[in-house]
């Protein structure tokens, strides 16, 4: 499998590139064509889609984006070209948070997705894809806290969707930090 091609942008549209490396172009379904300029030397990772009747190739500016498509084409129902969209038209934070957070609407309003493929697609993914969303360590607090919330029953999601509130009041104690994921956690349930 090719993991990724550097090379230079020799021609571009709304969801392809071609790269040329060494003399041979490459075309790649790719969905950020605003990141890109004609002449410019750049890597772009791949996935290499392999049917009966295709062989293509999806371009991703990073490897957390490469990784989510992975995920994505994972989920039954969910084609390379509908998960390729999905991390074209938003963010790898904002698609891995609606996921974490069970938010069907706003995974129906992605291209291709319906109500039925958006639940199966956090019956699937929810609770997969934190690890990778950590940008950076949270306090030792907060870790005791969020030990303390699972432990009283707590899913690892569930917890997770409020690790960055709890980050954003620095210095507190761990029981301050497990009440206040406690009241957030009752705010959800009650709220959503």
């Amino acid at each position: 499998m090719i993991a990724f091609i550097r090379g230079t942008v020799f021609a571009y549209g709304i969801d392809w590139i071609i790269l040329d490396n060494h003399g041979i172009g490459y075309r790649l379904f790719f969905g950020h064509p605003e990141a890109v300029k004609l002449n410019q030397e750049i890597q772009i990772f791949t996935y290499q889609h392999v049917r009966e009747d295709e062989l293509s190739l999806y371009g991703f500016l990073s490897l957390e984006e490469q990784e989510l498509f992975l995920k994505l084409i994972s989920v039954k129902g969910l084609g390379p070209k509908t998960a390729m969209a999905m991390c074209s038209k938003f963010p790898y934070s904002q698609i891995v948070q609606s996921i974490e957070n069970g938010d069907v609407a706003f995974l129906k309003g992605m291209p291709g997705v319906g109500a039925k493929t958006a639940s199966q697609i956090i019956l699937d993914l929810k609770g997969k894809l934190i690890s990778a969303d950590k940008k950076e360590p949270m306090s030792s607090e907060i870790n005791d806290a969020i030990e303390g919330l699972k432990s009283l029953g707590y899913k690892q999601g569930e917890v997770q969707s409020i690790a960055n509130k709890l980050s954003e009041r620095p210095g507190l104690s761990s029981d301050e930090y497990l009440k206040m994921g406690l009241q957030l956690l009752m705010k959800k349930k009650i709220g959503g």
